[in-house]
């Protein structure tokens, strides 16, 4: 038997400028329960003030996919949000965890989650840094490191620079990545294609002097389906790289 839904809250207001005569708020139910389950791994969510809804459903087949890459490893989730990749790799058997974020509202969040999943876990810690920033100047040795920042560009515009700021991005994590190493990379840029993120990766991965194959090719699951007639709708791009 299904769960029942017991609120719905309308939050298209800062999105949607042009229908600013609706005003956030809920349609059914209130704010009372804020601990969403995904997999059976519990996430406190906010809601009401959360980016977007607060929660990124559409990575939750490919944050399953990474539980069965992190035992063992030394896992670091930059743009961590509210932990969601963090507590897959720790579920899946991985020695170390660190989540980094620039928010210190989404850093109190992954630690609450932590505590929801794993209370009394030494193998997580959390980090209030700017992601390029905390990339220099680690020296921790990741195995597996996961990129899912936000969309770098929002209109085409800003897609030349978006790019350069993938490429520094992905670069970074090429050369702090151990041998043998795992790397998730996305972006949800609408604007950004898959031939346009692939390169972006590629020259990161050349300026790093560093060997890559694929190993999965990741997008958004069939709950967020992409219209034929609208390619920009395919809006989330994902990389699984083996980094020799």
């Amino acid at each position: 038997m299904g769960r029942q839904l017991t609120s719905v809250y309308y939050k298209s207001e800062t999105t949607l400028p042009f229908l600013e005569q609706q005003t956030s708020g809920f349609i059914v139910g209130n704010d009372e329960n804020d601990v969403a389950l995904e997999n059976g791994l519990k996430f406190h969510v906010d809601w009401l003030k959360g980016q977007k809804t607060g929660f990124f459903v559409d990575q939750r087949e490919n944050r399953s996919l990474l539980e069965h890459y992190a035992k063992g490893k030394r896992v670091l989730n930059m743009f961590c949000y509210t932990g969601g990749f963090s507590f897959y790799a720790m579920r899946g058997g991985a020695q170390l965890v660190h989540s980094v974020d620039s928010s210190a509202k989404a850093i109190s969040l992954t630690n609450q989650n932590v505590e929801l999943n794993f209370p009394g876990d030494k193998r997580h810690e959390a980090f209030c840094d700017d992601a390029f920033s905390f990339l220099q100047k680690t020296d921790c040795e990741y195995d597996l490191i996961i990129l899912d920042p936000p969309a770098f560009a929002k209109h085409r515009g800003a897609l030349h620079n978006a790019l350069k700021g993938y490429t520094r991005l992905n670069a970074k994590a090429f050369e702090i990545i151990q041998p043998g190493g795992i790397l998730f990379t996305f972006s949800c840029s609408q604007v950004v294609t898959k031939d346009h993120f692939r390169n972006a990766v590629f020259t990161a991965a050349a300026q790093a002097k560093r060997k890559v194959r694929i190993l999965h090719q990741l997008h958004q699951p069939a709950d967020h389906p992409i219209n034929i007639y609208h390619p920009e709708g395919e809006y989330l791009k994902g990389l699984v790289l083996y980094v020799e």
